[in-house]
């Protein structure tokens, strides 16, 4: 269920807003040539900009204190200097000095153009980006599934890569894996991202060939790095048309406190729009957050993330077996998530990154039948980077991982069944970077695993590499083994199985100009080792294999239209795989062919309102229809959407507001995703069948959000805050 969980949206402004910094001017060489394409941006944020045609460049920053400022430009050494940020704005004019020993090479830096990293191949996308992308709804699996390489999911609201499964994206806030990434849900009913997007300084969507600093994804990683100090004090109050929420932060001189509550029913709303489904208990959940951050030293930052959610609901159900018929199902979910992590630049040579994640969550379901799931995991990772000289760099590390599932299931009238099962995870990993001239750069790393309840060993090796053609543009290659544990619901039965594996091959056109983006990427993956079951003796093995290829698309245009901001993207997917209980090789049912997306956005300042549009296309993805011959071959219509939004900026009472209005598929076409088949022929012979459909056509969302102690001023937003 698209439901607004995240009522720090009230933080979209007063993020980019409250204790801004505005920081411009023109980068020049020693002998006062301009220097087109620098990067500039302020160590360890997101924040700068590249320098235009005419060497100039603005950026907007919310964080304060002493920051250094960086630029880097092929030929030239870094520049470095450091800036009291008090608001207000900073007018820079700084030269570089061309350098004999950087001459050769090309400069890969945080934030700009990295010439071999993940974040080259990557999208990234602000938490604006994904507040104010209407199909989306503040949620950031919603808000990447408008990007290249994805399959829009309708039953779930996973994220799904390239052809693989859901369970085959992980995602990682700080380097550490988050076991539960989104809200618990019940089959067919899609389920939301449990965090902000406002948590985060931005959002890199990798969609494969990722670095081996990260592993246990066989398609995609969703890389997620945290806020560093709150800009300031405030409070909010959200009132929205799902719940209420209520958020305080403490902002002192070298640390900040976050503490929020919030309470979503809706029970009122499916009052005023009618369901698909039959509701006993509407979706309803209760939660809190907590988060500490202290700045150790100039360069040194500690965190701490913690928040606990419990939710509920109840609702008519298709029975599996009859979905003819329904029945009561009832599902309780309780969830708890620590994140702390600790980051330092430790002298010129090394960088330390230390972090730790608890996370507990357990799904009680019945109907009929009674299963309560506990899951839990502790993880710890420490990372050390050194730089040897202009020409390398070494990043190593390793991670632990304890994990634990507890399985009870009971049907009526027969036994239970238990499952209890031990992980005990770890790997090591060690990547370089090689910069063998000005326009050639290359990563070459390794990754060791162990999984004690597989009681196998693996080793992934990874390596990508790109060519600079000429400023802002390039080309790149990455190729890489990944490995992934099989599911826990996979291993009831039986545990002698191996990992699942994929290897990926990638080829990548880019280029980023003057506020245009293009990159169009082919790629071939192959998987061996996936999980099949034995439909006779219920038992699994790695039998299963599988191959995905296609070309991805993306264009983004900040300049063209006037206070405006689009991005368009197109997916092709040809891929087949045999697993689980597939007869033989099929297209998998969250495939599609292809897939667009269209995503607007755009600022009316003399209205103080920013609106946006989301218009996608999907080609028709297979199920298997068992009243026909063969497997997965039927197909679902068309899949279209269109979705609107708008935030409108005031004061109420002196106080910063803003009223937030959304709605999904505003055309009310009918979207299915699938049919559910039963197992008893009905009087003409046939399995009767069920389409699966969103639990409404519509979702419709209205919020006030009121930061007390802020004042919006109009003269003060400009379109780079979108």
């Amino acid at each position: 269920m698209r439901i607004l969980f995240c009522f720090a949206v009230v933080w979209i402004w007063n993020i980019t807003l409250a204790a801004q910094t505005i920081i411009t001017g023109t980068v020049l060489s020693s002998r006062s040539d301009t220097l087109v394409g620098a990067n500039v941006w302020l160590r360890g944020t997101f924040d700068g900009a590249t320098a235009d045609p005419a060497g100039g460049f603005r950026f907007v920053t919310s964080v304060t204190d002493t920051q250094q400022l960086l630029i880097t430009c092929i030929g030239y050494d870094t520049f470095r200097q450091t800036l009291v940020l008090q608001g207000g704005t900073v007018l820079l004019t700084p030269r570089l000095r061309e350098s004999a020993a950087a001459l050769q090479e090309v400069v890969i830096s945080a934030g700009s153009f990295e010439a071999a990293s993940d974040r080259r191949r990557a999208v990234v996308l602000s938490p604006i980006d994904i507040a104010l992308t209407a199909s989306a709804t503040a949620d950031i699996a919603g808000a990447v599934t408008t990007l290249p390489g994805t399959v829009h999911n309708g039953e779930s609201g996973q994220i799904l890569v390239r052809g693989g499964a859901g369970y085959e994206t992980r995602t990682f806030i700080d380097g550490l894996y988050v076991q539960n990434p989104y809200n618990s849900s019940v089959p067919n009913v899609p389920a939301r991202n449990r965090f902000s997007p406002f948590l985060f300084k931005g959002t890199q969507f990798s969609t494969g060939g990722y670095s081996a600093e990260y592993g246990q994804a066989l398609s995609s990683a969703l890389i997620l790095q945290t806020e560093d100090l709150a800009p300031k004090t405030t409070t909010g109050l959200s009132v929205m048309s799902v719940g209420l929420g209520l958020a305080h932060t403490q902002r002192w001189k070298r640390s900040s406190l976050s503490a929020s509550v919030s309470y979503s029913n809706l029970a009122p709303y499916f009052v005023l729009v009618s369901q698909e489904l039959d509701w006993l208990t509407p979706p309803q959940s209760g939660g809190g957050e907590v988060i500490f951050r202290q700045k150790v030293s100039d360069t040194g930052m500690f965190k701490v993330y913690s928040s606990v959610n419990r939710s509920r609901m109840e609702l008519h159900y298709p029975d599996p077996f009859r979905p003819q018929d329904i029945q009561p199902l009832h599902l309780q979910a309780d969830n708890v998530y620590t994140n702390l992590s600790y980051r330092d630049i430790l002298n010129d040579k090394w960088a330390l990154f230390a972090g730790g994640a608890y996370t507990y969550n357990r799904d009680q379901i019945a109907s009929g039948f009674r299963q309560d799931t506990r899951q839990q995991s502790g993880q710890f990772r420490v990372t050390l980077t050194r730089g040897l000289g202009d020409k390398a760099k070494l990043k190593f590390g390793a991670e632990y991982l304890q994990g634990h599932f507890n399985e009870y299931i009971r049907e009526d009238g027969t036994a239970a069944h238990h499952t209890l099962r031990s992980e005990t995870y770890g790997a090591g990993f060690v990547e370089g970077d090689l910069y063998f001239s000005r326009r050639f750069v290359a990563r070459a790393g390794l990754r060791a695993e162990h999984s004690t309840l597989l009681g196998r060993a693996s080793l992934a090796p990874r390596l990508s590499a790109a060519w600079v053609i000429r400023k802002d543009e390039q080309i790149a290659f990455a190729a890489g083994r990944f490995y992934q544990t099989p599911e826990y619901t996979l291993l009831r039965f039986n545990t002698d199985l191996r990992f699942e594996q994929a290897t990926h091959y990638m080829l990548n056109y880019q280029r980023i100009r003057n506020g245009y983006t293009f990159r169009i990427e082919g790629y071939y993956k192959q998987y061996d080792d996936l999980v099949k079951i034995d439909t006779a003796t219920g038992l699994s093995n790695n039998r299963g294999a599988g191959f995905a290829r296609g070309i991805d698309i993306f264009f983004r245009d900040r300049k063209s239209i006037r206070n405006g901001d689009y991005w368009v993207s197109y997916s092709f997917l040809d891929t087949r795989r045999d697993y689980r209980d597939f007869p033989g090789p099929a297209v998998p049912t969250f495939a599609a062919r292809h897939h667009v997306s269209i995503v607007y956005k755009h600022w009316l300042p003399k209205m103080n309102t920013a609106f946006g549009a989301t218009c996608s296309f999907q080609s028709p993805r297979p199920y298997h229809d068992p009243n026909r011959p063969g497997f997965n071959q039927g197909r679902t219509p068309v899949y279209q959407d269109l979705s609107i939004n708008a935030s409108y900026l005031t004061n109420i009472g002196g106080h910063f507001t803003i009223l937030y209005v959304s709605a999904t598929n505003i055309l009310g076409l009918n979207q299915t995703f699938g049919y559910q088949f039963g197992t008893e022929p009905g009087d003409d012979g046939l399995l009767p069948s069920r389409a699966i459909r969103p639990p409404a056509r519509h979702f419709l969302f209205a919020g006030l959000f009121i930061n007390f102690g802020q004042h919006y001023r109009a003269d003060e937003t400009t379109t780079d805050d979108l």
